[in-house]
């Protein structure tokens, strides 16, 4: 049973030196992001516009020091009162279990008098250039920072995401009668 005392965040500090300035789990807070238009108009100009999005950072921390990455993946998460789907206890019991494809539940943030769960969409992927959010998040005051083994947890329920696989056909349930086959 989870300890309802566990630190699921932190605080990141002001002073943090570079190579902790941005890491996996970190909460990004109005960061824009580039949206292309599905269809280019007729003159073949794609039309874009720039929204501020809440995300969290996916990409891994030893990545982003070690500047193996020009690109950092992100998601967007919401705050789960203001996400009407999540109306019912039996909905959000089903986000609880992880039953929701595409989307993770995170704990309430007690820091700072923060106190709602967070749900971070792994249907909308982004990436940001690594220098445009160092900056970005250089400026930021009062951010934070999702902790072991939490972010590790949600490392792990974005992979579960990406890697699924679905058969043509799968085994039938042993509650049915299953057709007989024969030995040869």
């Amino acid at each position: 049973m989870d300890n309802p005392n566990d630190c699921w965040y932190d605080n990141v500090a002001s002073d943090i030196s570079p190579d902790e300035l941005l890491q996996q789990g970190d909460l990004v807070m109005q960061c824009p992001i580039v949206n292309l238009e599905e269809d280019p108009v007729e003159n073949e100009e794609y039309v874009y516009d720039i929204n501020d999005y809440d995300i969290i950072v996916m990409s891994q921390s030893c990545d982003l020091v070690s500047g193996k990455t020009n690109l950092v993946l992100v998601c967007p998460f919401a705050k789960l009162e203001s996400l009407p789907e999540y109306d019912t206890d039996n909905k959000k019991e089903s986000l609880r279990k992880g039953r929701n494809l595409g989307t993770h539940l995170l704990n309430r943030c007690d820091l700072e008098g923060e106190s709602d769960f967070l749900v971070v969409d792994f249907r909308s992927t982004h990436s940001v250039p690594l220098h445009f959010i160092q900056k970005f998040v250089a400026k930021q005051k009062n951010r934070k920072r999702l902790l072991t083994p939490y972010r590790e947890h949600l490392s792990q329920a974005f992979a579960m995401y990406f890697m699924r696989v679905g058969l043509p056909s799968g085994i039938p349930s042993f509650k049915e009668k299953a057709p007989q086959t024969t030995n040869r």
